[in-house]
């Protein structure tokens, strides 16, 4: 799904003041029917990520962080099994998850002896029953799996999706009977920075050559392709020469402006593939 700018801000400003819920989404979509249910939802994701890092810093004050513990534990004593860390979250408009880590950390510094490490957290989140104590186990267990853009389970998630479309790329490779090499072939011969596939014959899409193809399993919008450009695509250009990116959930229409300088972005497999074969000649 290709849209313009204009479309993408459109659908962008609709999100502005909805809170990152599942019913949220299914407004989206009734909002833009003509739109896939998956590009809404990694425009819907990654919006909200731009508006957590722009609001990080205040939630991460010593005194907000008192404040959401102090109202965490009174919450608790009125009703221990009610949704006190959820409500919590969507009160001061942050990621459920992302509140139960401050108020897990907080827990931890003040019943161990020594700070907890990053690692025991993280444990902790992705098995709220390591927790010691029941309740916030519990607490957090409710925040991780209501939290639909954050947390152990959407990593989850974002993880296997985006297996699974390289999958789907690999298939449709050796459905063309196309020559290639994979991440992990690449990394073995040394390479540290590679794209997910590099054919060893380049082919011709829609005038040019390519050599490389990357999966990205989500939607294409200016701030994380051109993160993807200065930390991935120029990288791979400079090392392999041209190549393709397929944004899977469709990108902004206008940054596709690369094509010349040898990078072409689609929204999925290019029908139109040319093989650039080598003739055999006996002398």
């Amino acid at each position: 799904m290709i849209l313009t700018k204009a479309q993408y801000e459109e659908i962008a400003q609709c999100l502005v003041s909805v809170p990152p819920t599942r019913q949220s989404l299914r407004k989206l979509k009734q909002r833009f029917p003509s739109q896939s249910q998956a590009t809404l939802l990694s425009i819907f994701s990654q919006e909200y990520q731009k508006h957590i890092k722009r609001t990080h810093a205040k939630h991460h004050t010593s005194e907000a962080i008192e404040t959401y513990y102090q109202r965490y534990l009174s919450g608790v004593v009125k009703d221990g099994a009610a949704p006190v860390l959820l409500e919590l979250a969507n009160e001061m408009d942050y990621a459920p998850s992302l509140m139960a880590r401050i108020i897990l950390e907080r827990f931890l510094q003040e019943h161990e002896e020594t700070p907890p490490s990053k690692s025991v957290i993280n444990s902790m989140l992705r098995d709220p029953s390591q927790i010691p104590d029941g309740v916030l186990a519990n607490q957090v267990y409710q925040c991780i799996v209501n939290d639909c853009c954050y947390g152990p389970l959407v990593d989850c998630i974002k993880h296997a999706i985006g297996h699974e479309h390289e999958v789907l790329l690999r298939d449709l490779l050796l459905e063309k009977n196309l020559s290639f090499l994979d991440e992990d072939q690449l990394r073995a011969k040394g390479y540290d920075k590679t794209p997910d596939f590099i054919l060893q014959v380049p082919v011709a899409v829609e005038g040019h050559i390519i050599h490389w193809i990357e999966s990205k399993a989500s939607f294409g919008d200016e701030c994380s392709h051109h993160a993807y450009l200065h930390d991935q695509f120029w990288s791979y250009w400079n090392r392999f020469g041209p190549g393709l990116v397929i944004y899977w959930y469709g990108f902004i229409q206008e940054l596709d402006c690369n094509r010349e300088r040898g990078i072409l972005l689609k929204a999925s497999f290019p029908t139109d593939i040319v093989t650039l074969c080598h003739s055999i000649s006996s002398s």
